[in-house]
């Protein structure tokens, strides 16, 4: 069983420098929570998701805030003020900077599970020969692949 099995082909992405404001438009509009980053020849430069935008978001000093803190901080108007900066920001400036992990449609269904689990990640990009993003995986794909094949047995 190969990646192409059963990745998603339809990917939502965004340019690096988009704004986070159109970031956040793209994952409200699709209900995702991630999205692959790629430059002008849409090859994968990296990831961002919505908790890159909390952090981006968060206070930083060392504090501990709740959801409900951060609600009513924004009724502040500085809040307010430090949002709308965070919103004109680049994704590249906010998305994930370490090592970014792909797959290719060829490899094999086992590879996707073991980088999905050693390392925690919600979703992969699918990458061809030259770094284009043709496809994603995500943790629930990979559960609707499964219960698909229960169910067809």
């Amino acid at each position: 069983m190969e990646v192409r099995d059963f990745m998603i082909y339809d990917v939502i992405k965004v340019k690096k420098s988009d704004t986070v404001r159109d970031l956040l438009k793209k994952l409200v509009k699709h209900k995702i929570g991630g999205v692959p980053v790629v430059d002008d020849s849409d090859v994968l430069v990296g990831m961002v998701s919505d908790g890159d935008v909390l952090r981006a978001l968060s206070p930083k000093e060392e504090t501990v805030i709740d959801f409900y803190t951060m609600v009513f901080l924004i009724e502040k108007q500085e809040t307010k003020t430090a949002i709308s900066k965070v919103l004109d920001k680049t994704v590249e400036s906010i998305m994930t900077q370490r090592r970014i992990y792909d797959v290719h449609p060829e490899d094999a269904f086992e590879k996707v599970l073991n980088i999905l689990s050693r390392h925690h990640f919600k979703k992969i990009p699918v990458t061809n020969g030259a770094g284009r993003v043709v496809g994603v995986i995500s943790r629930g794909d990979i559960i609707r692949f499964i219960n698909k094949q229960i169910a067809e047995n």
